[in-house]
């Protein structure tokens, strides 16, 4: 994942348009991020600049930053020199990682000159960097010294000099004899690092997509055969035509089918198959706002929920501890009967065991070929106090069988219930399902209500859908929701969802009285299977039937309901029905 020239170059074609208005405002939000504000005819457009590490870019945003109540050093630096300014070009070098913005500005004196941000995207090395009109750098949002490179620095009042350019190929300015004869270098390499290596502003996944293209979708050897070398060629114009014409440009981005966003590009992505969603934008700022938006928004809902995941993990695993040491307490009160037996046959025996005896051989009645066996004794007791310590270790077995046997069970129920929670805890889509989730686990008391005076969260509204032929279907964020879904809003004639013997979403299909279409019904599995543990699997169990035959039993943990009278489907999730489906 990574913005390349070519990428870039998108996006100065639409900054372009830009030119000629005036800079409005400038905003720093965070500290390696820059939001200025163009004002021209057509209004006003917002430009972001970043220089994270891990998402550098520069492009045309629709966020509305929160300007903070100090502005930074930077911040204000750049509101002294190019406030009011007015935009004259976008300029880029070939494919490079680098965009010029001309601004024409007025200096201390009221003179009007020509100052230059540079915006270089270089991973963790970007940064933005404002070049006064000799050449010198007034200033950068971020500062290299000589602690930081030996190379190349970047600090006030030096010359500005741009970072090495490596003798590559622009794909916007070369040919097919030029193509090949750098190609022919490159035997020892594998096919993506080669295109990366003679290609200016080429990303890896865009040499990825050339190399499916050239082996029908086989692993590439160097160096390429005739009918290869042709494809090649042919994949090489197609992206040269997306680069010259806006027109056959593909905006799109790439996620997993668990939601996980992973790349993004400019031209149409196949080499993943079905195994990656794509979603298509209309334009290249669009495409990168949705994609660091919803990164950042899940990384930030990762990182909150993260003390939530690990105190989840750790009461899952001591409630299995505990389980587990149950269940062997229980495999040794298996010999409760071997006790009586023996109580019995020292009763029935008195007469033979004398006080002192270590042992009693006696023949065990109980089997049917009546064999000898050898009972242990006390020799401090008698032989009466013997057989009833028998019987106490019997009664005693009895007793810990039948609490055991109802402790296992309801550890086994508490670990179904943080099992719920957890699988909840992965579907949260923001901070207000986080809190509806801590706060359920305060009211079970399994944790301790914060000390804040601030009013518990607003519960979210259950997920709305509409399926294809119209209905409503609903799905529950979390336990409690999932109670109030089922036992409070749905009518008795509505069809209740769940997947099988899998934790997940309670699913209510709204049918108003009427029969619902087989397809409806379908699309409300898919959604049961979709919103639970085995979204991933290729086949989920999905058991159906009307709400009316769906009960919580007394005391039961939320979530937990019983259901009869069910059939079942068998259901493969798809994730891009789902958003297909979703209403908000």
């Amino acid at each position: 994942m990574a913005l390349d020239g070519a990428f870039l170059h998108c996006i100065k074609g639409e900054l372009e348009p830009l030119t000629g208005s005036r800079i409005d405002r400038i905003y720093q939000p965070l500290r390696d991020e820059l939001v200025i504000s163009f004002r021209g005819r057509t209004g006003t457009v917002k430009v972001l600049f970043s220089v994270s590490a891990d998402a550098a870019r520069i492009h045309i945003t629709d966020r509305t930053p929160e300007n903070p109540p100090k502005p930074p050093m930077f911040c204000m630096l750049l509101r002294k020199h190019l406030s009011g300014g007015k935009l004259e070009a976008v300029e880029q070098d070939g494919l490079e990682r680098i965009l010029r913005l001309k601004i024409r500005a007025n200096n201390e004196m009221g003179d009007s000159v020509v100052l230059t941000l540079v915006c270089e995207i270089m991973g963790k090395f970007s940064n933005v960097i404002l070049v006064n009109e000799y050449g010198k750098i007034v200033d950068s949002l971020r500062r290299v010294d000589e602690e930081i490179s030996r190379v190349r620095l970047v600090l006030p009042a030096l010359e500005y000099a741009p970072p090495p350019r490596e003798p590559r190929i622009c794909l916007t300015d070369t040919d097919d004899a030029e193509i090949l004869r750098m190609l022919a270098g490159t035997e020892n390499m594998t096919f993506s690092k080669a295109m990366i290596r003679i290609f200016e502003g080429i990303s890896p996944i865009v040499a990825r997509e050339w190399e499916f293209f050239t082996g029908k979708g086989e692993p590439v050897k160097m160096p390429l055969n005739d009918d290869q070398q042709s494809r090649f060629l042919f994949a090489v114009h197609q992206t040269q035509a997306a680069l010259r014409d806006p027109g056959k440009r593909i905006y799109s981005t790439l996620r997993t089918k668990e939601g996980t966003l992973k790349d993004f590009s400019f031209i149409r992505i196949s080499q993943y198959g079905s195994l990656m969603i794509s979603a298509e934008y209309d334009s290249a700022g669009k495409t990168l706002d949705v994609f660091y938006e919803q990164r950042d928004r899940n990384n930030r809902l990762r990182q909150r929920a993260n003390d939530l995941f690990r105190f989840l993990a750790n009461t899952s695993e001591r409630i299995n501890k505990r389980i587990a040491n149950q269940r062997q307490e229980l495999l040794d009160c298996e010999d409760m009967e071997e006790n009586r037996r023996r109580g019995d046959l020292i009763s029935a025996n008195l007469y033979r065991i004398q006080r002192g005896d270590s042992c009693f051989t006696a023949e065990d009645f109980y089997q049917e070929d009546v064999p000898t066996v050898t009972i242990p004794l006390d020799v401090r007791l008698t032989p009466a106090q013997n057989a009833q310590q028998y019987y106490k270790k019997y009664r005693k077995a009895c007793t810990a069988r039948k609490k055991l046997t109802g402790l296992i069970e309801k550890g086994e129920q508490e670990a179904e219930y943080i099992d719920s929670i957890f699988e909840a805890l992965t579907r949260a889509e923001c901070d207000a399902d986080i809190a509806q989730l801590r706060l359920e686990l305060v009211e079970q008391g399994y944790l301790r209500a914060g000390k804040s005076k601030e009013k518990p969260p607003k519960p979210m509204q259950p997920i709305h859908f509409l399926s294809s032929d119209g209905f409503d279907i609903y799905v529950g964020r979390n336990n409690r929701q999932n109670d109030q879904l089922t036992l409070k809003f749905a009518e008795k004639t509505d069809i209740w969802l769940h997947t099988q013997a899998v934790h997940g979403a309670h699913v209510i299909l709204v049918t108003a009285g009427k029969t619902p279409p087989d397809r409806t019904v379908e699309e409300a599995a898919m959604l049961a299977a979709y919103f639970s543990k085995g979204r991933d699997s290729a086949q989920v169990r999905v058991d159906y039937c009307p709400a009316k035959f769906v009960k919580k039993p007394a005391g039961a943990k939320p979530g937990m309901v019983i259901y009869t009278n069910y059939q079942t489907a068998f259901i493969t999730p798809d994730a891009e029905l789902v958003q297909k489906l979703r209403t908000e």
